[in-house]
């Protein structure tokens, strides 16, 4: 095994590590402290202790949706500035966060959904149609969605959307009052039936992550080297987009809009592990749950017994280590 393979290889095993430590502080740190002794006897042996209903019923829920929210955000963030070759992509680049949003302001407004269970298949449904129209109006002419393109009509959508997103919400109070609740961007108050509901688009997402896999490198040289190397650059961006918008489609259902966590992790995994994608997309599917779950655990203990939602923590701490990044030119593009 050559150096930067047995390098390569430590980050992953050391990101694995992190990410038990993240789900061991996910289950024992909160309002209320409990010991890890009591946290594996509640997990292995069952109890029927105050400590053991906490974290069979509330924290081992929350975890296992920080875990796949992370999993979700930092893979779609990986794919998203892949197929784009823009190193400021994120998952909301496509309008596919908005796009979320509007299914779920509509489900509230006009259709009386008023749980986080029936928000899910809404916010599923406005996050493919948004990125249908976004990549229908990039593909448009002879060049085709160029990463240009694609940046530029979803952008526009993104406004477009945020437009009727305010619209709807602040024409209709009870409306306005359920949505701000979904839209802060939180891992807590969901219950396990979440996770019942996006798993099958989670493995959906993870498959089509491994059919474009090989290609994000070739797609990284250019369209025309790409084409040069035998892949069918127009399938290939579509079915990134496709896994992206899939993969953003369970996290935002699932925890509403949490920003930064798909632009920040790729990077961080470019710095340590380069630029290819077969240590990129893996060393992200770890480094994803442990920012989302570490921020969530910081979140609640900073202003006990209140917590802080995730997606606020996330950009407190992620932004400040972006930067470090940036200002020591460790940020690999794709």
């Amino acid at each position: 095994m050559s150096a930067p393979t047995r390098r390569r290889t430590g980050w992953l095993v050391a990101a694995a590590l992190m990410l038990l430590v993240a789900v061991l502080l996910s289950l024992a740190v909160g309002s209320r402290q409990i010991g890890p002794g009591e946290v594996f006897q509640a997990l292995l042996h069952g109890g029927t202790s105050d400590n053991a209903q906490v974290v069979r019923s509330l924290r081992v829920p929350r975890t296992v949706i920080g875990i796949v929210v992370g999993v979700a955000l930092a893979l779609a963030g990986t794919l998203l500035q892949g197929v784009t070759r823009n190193p400021i992509a994120e998952p909301g680049v496509l309008g596919i966060s908005q796009g979320a949003s509007v299914g779920v302001v509509c489900a509230i407004a006009f259709f009386g959904v008023h749980t986080l269970a029936g928000y899910v298949w809404f916010a599923f449904a406005g996050a493919a149609l948004a990125a249908a129209g976004v990549y229908a109006v990039a593909s448009g002419g002879y060049r085709g969605a160029s990463p240009v393109r694609l940046a530029l009509a979803g952008a526009a959508m993104n406004a477009f959307l945020a437009s009727v997103v305010s619209g709807i919400a602040t024409t209709n109070a009870r409306a306005l009052d359920e949505f701000r609740f979904w839209q802060v961007g939180s891992i807590s108050g969901r219950g396990s039936e979440i996770v019942g509901q996006v798993w099958p688009f989670l493995l959906a997402g993870l498959l089509l992550v491994a059919v474009v896999s090989r290609g994000l490198d070739a797609l990284a040289l250019g369209d025309d080297a790409a084409t040069g190397l035998g892949h069918n650059v127009a399938v290939l961006r579509a079915l990134g987009a496709l896994g992206a918008t899939v993969l953003t489609g369970v996290a935002v259902a699932a925890a509403g809009p949490i920003a930064f966590t798909g632009l920040a992790v790729p990077h961080i995994a470019r710095s340590l592990v380069g630029s290819a994608h077969r240590w990129v997309l893996p060393l992200a599917a770890l480094l994803g749950p442990v920012m989302l779950l570490v921020s969530d655990v910081i979140g609640r203990i900073v202003f006990p017994p209140s917590e802080i939602p995730v997606a606020v923590m996330t950009a407190l701490l992620g932004v400040p280590f972006l930067i470090i990044l940036v200002r020591r030119k460790s940020v690999v593009t794709a």
